[in-house]
């Protein structure tokens, strides 16, 4: 048995219990309260999130993890990587410049937003350039300060590691990463000197960047760096952070001058363990052994937990363990506690942040004092989690059988796009360039309210559908009188993309406030997939229906794909994501054959989180497009050849996987490239795209009204490697979160700059 074994956290949720970080922003946004005001109540969240840290036995309890937008962003802004379009002189950023780099401004664009390695998260790009970086102030340092003052608590810094940092950067070449890295290393080295002067001991500097593969010259270039820190502070424990996937070549890192690696003994398909039980394992280093899931929410097993922690105490010397959770907490809800309406033996083999902590406590319980010290807590976990395996919905044998006629069902459609894309310009006789917009409309405070009264029972069916019903009338007569070519019914009644299927399908569950943070002040509640996925009723027929009934333009019907809507939920750990996909594009199948038999013949169906599902090693990959990209066509490839399906993705760099994107064989897709300022649109330089495409020309999360003059820039751009008569205009993404008047401006001026670029392509066709 052991006798010394500690407990840290990576990172804890930063949105609150009840959303309160969420509210404050967006009330100084709003210009509801002022910056004193949104400071102090910032400061009472993190005070408070410090605390239940410290009261859960959480030995080292992380620091500088908290943020106003994203800690990518703040790594950034406090070395003073601010482009140049902001105006910026070197000094610590203000609010204003600060959210202006997220969420642009009148003067300037947001930077580029896209995914945290393969999570639901969105990270800001640091733009660097030909930028010097310079501590403008040293944010690890006043969060240690403050946890300590304030708490009383010695706080282990949290700090971006340089090599994940610039990996995760723009504006330079891959052969200059290593030049790049000279110019930050002394601000780096600033940094951590400031922070061993005051006295912290442990810093946890993340490098998740190093589990996606290294080769010879990044195993240098990391040699080189912290070579140079463990010189600079040499007084200060560096404890090198992994996570998210297995990090190999690990005997590479392990000669790194450190004294701890933190590594993910959840998501790393058991290459980590086996890694150490073949090298074994330093005397002079500290392992951070990841074994709770920070990333799922369901209550760990805690036999195989235990028995886990047993082998790595026999293999790590006494006193060189930490136990703590595979990644950050704040890619789950902050607590279950407030989950009352769940069925028991669900609610009872959940657990979220608050719970994790716990487990990591009863965890080190168990090694401290032996098992028998926590024996009921471990009993009464393992009878929870047998009464929730027991549940029947999660074995029906008649989402087996659909499962098993996959086997004799077309793989795709016939005949081939370019016959089919023939008919369907017979049929719809779009104009060149036709525009269009990803589906949904904003969500105004009136929608919401209504929504809420109707599922309290304060609105009757009848009125609510009415009050819908009216909703998506205005808005087709909106796009009409804009001038758009192809219609959607606004999304109206959905509170979001994945929830809205999710509720009308079997197998899932929805929490009351299992929020999470998706990007900024936008969270998010995942559905929770939690038995066999099947269809029971039409789900969005009704309303796609009436909107088509409407006007004489096509209208898209609007769907979610398997694939995104695996993604953006907690999924059970049982089943494989291929089968679990697989379940979701059979019940999807039937929505979409149901709207076709209803005279929806445009269906859109939308997998924006395909790419951020791609797995980090490039030897898994393959594997997992493939049966990603088999999943879309279960749902759309028994449509008839003149049904046009279209489908969207977003924030992700697609550069990569060009093919697998044709592959999907949808008649039609968009994509966003608004942020990422139409570097996609390289991609397209180097291969033939030979379906309808639409590369998205404004950015809908800024609240800015783009001219007609910076979106036909980007037309322009696209349409020097795209042909004309492949190519769709349209925002970026659904509209959902944008106020009206400034929907209304940008679409008017997106119509505009489609046909000054019509006109332009007239002009030079034969």
């Amino acid at each position: 048995m052991t006798t010394q074994v500690k407990t840290s956290n990576l990172g804890y949720p930063r949105i609150g219990a009840n959303r309160e970080w969420k509210k404050a922003l967006e009330g100084y946004w709003a210009g509801r309260t002022q910056e004193e005001q949104l400071r102090a109540e910032m400061d009472r969240m993190q005070l408070g999130n410090l605390r239940k840290q410290q009261e859960a036995g959480i030995d080292l309890i992380p620091v500088g993890d908290f943020t106003y937008y994203d800690h990518v962003l703040d790594t950034a802004v406090m070395f003073g990587i601010v482009p140049p379009r902001y105006r910026y002189e070197d000094r610590p950023a203000g609010l204003d410049l600060y959210f202006a780099m997220a969420r642009g401004n009148s003067r300037a664009a947001a930077c580029e937003m896209t995914k945290w390695f393969n999570t639901n998260y969105h990270y800001i790009v640091p733009e660097i350039g030909d930028l010097k970086p310079v501590l403008t102030e040293n944010k690890p340092l006043a969060a240690y300060r403050f946890a300590k003052s304030q708490a009383g608590i010695d706080g282990k810094p949290v700090v971006i590691g340089l090599y994940t940092f610039l990996k995760l950067s723009k504006g330079f070449a891959p052969s200059e990463i290593r030049s790049v890295a000279q110019r930050f290393l002394p601000v780096y080295v600033q940094l951590l000197q400031e922070l061993e002067r005051e006295g912290a001991a442990w810093v946890q500097i993340d490098e998740p960047a190093v589990v996606t593969g290294l080769r010879e010259e990044d195993i240098k270039l990391l040699s080189e760096i912290y070579g140079e820190l463990h010189s600079a502070v040499p007084g200060l424990s560096i404890m090198l952070q992994t996570y998210f996937e297995s990090a190999e070549p690990l005997e590479a890192l392990l000669k790194l001058p450190v004294q701890g690696i933190g590594l993910d003994f959840v998501h790393d398909s058991g290459a980590n363990l086996e890694a150490i039980e073949r090298l074994g394992w330093p005397k002079d280093k500290t392992l951070g052994a990841g074994v709770i899931d920070g990333r799922g929410i369901w209550r760990c097993d805690p036999d195989d937990k235990l028995a886990l922690a047993q082998r790595l105490t026999a293999l790590v010397p006494e006193g060189k363990l930490i136990l703590q959770p595979s990644s950050s907490l704040l890619h789950v809800p902050v607590t279950v506690r407030s989950e009352e309406k769940l069925k028991p033996e669900v609610r009872s083999a959940l657990a979220f942040a608050d719970e994790k902590l716990a487990e990591l406590a009863l965890l080190k319980r168990a090694l401290l004092e032996g098992r028998d010290a926590a024996g009921a807590s471990l009993a009464e976990t393992q009878a929870a989690l047998a009464a929730f395996r027991k549940l029947p919905e999660r074995s029906r044998a008649d989402v087996a059988e659909l499962e098993r006629g996959l086997a004799e069902l077309p793989d795709r459609r016939s005949p081939a796009y370019a016959e089919r894309a023939k008919r369907q310009q017979d049929k719809w006789r779009l104009p060149l360039l036709p525009t269009t917009t990803i589906g949904s409309f904003p969500q105004t405070p009136e929608v919401r309210q209504a929504r809420l009264k109707w599922r309290k029972g304060e609105l009757s069916e009848e009125v609510y559908d009415g009050f819908i019903r009216r909703q998506i009338a205005d808005s087709i007569a909106l796009q009409e009188n804009i001038g758009l070519d192809v219609l959607v019914h606004g999304e109206f009644e959905r509170t979001d993309m994945v929830e809205f299927f999710g509720e009308k399908l079997d197998g899932f569950l929805f929490t009351q406030n299992g929020w999470v943070q998706s990007y900024g002040s936008r969270c998010v509640k995942p559905p929770v997939i939690y038995a066999d996925v099947a269809f029971t009723e039409p789900m969005t027929v009704k309303e796609s229906v009436y909107a088509q009934s409407l006007t004489k333009l096509p209208v898209k019907g609007m769907l979610t794909g398997p694939v995104t809507i695996l993604n953006w939920s907690f999924v059970r750990d049982d089943l494989s994501r291929e089968r679990l996909a697989n379940q979701i594009a059979l019940a999807l199948r039937q929505e979409v054959l149901a709207l076709e038999s209803a005279g929806v013949e445009m269906i859109q169906v939308d997998e924006p989180a395909v790419r951020e599902g791609l797995p980090l090693k490039e030897k898994d990959r393959r594997h997992y497009l493939d049966w990603a990209v088999k999943s879309f066509r279960i749902s759309t490839n028994l449509v008839r050849d003149t049904t046009q399906i279209h489908t969207h993705m977003c924030y992700c760099e697609f550069g990569d996987m060009i093919d697998s994107i044709s592959d999907m064989d949808a008649d039609v897709i968009s994509i966003e490239t608004s942020r990422s300022h139409g570097e996609l649109i390289a991609s397209f330089e180097k291969m033939e795209y030979d379906k309808g495409i639409g590369l998205g020309v404004y950015d809908i999360h800024s609240p800015r009204v783009p001219s007609v003059e910076e979106m036909e820039t980007g037309i322009d751009r696209a349409l020097r490697v795209l042909h004309p008569e492949q190519f769709w205009i349209n925002p970026d993404c659904g509209l959902k979160t944008r106020g009206w008047s400034e929907t209304e401006a940008s679409l008017r001026n997106m119509v505009a700059a489609a046909e000054d670029a019509r006109k332009k392509a007239r002009a030079i066709q034969p």
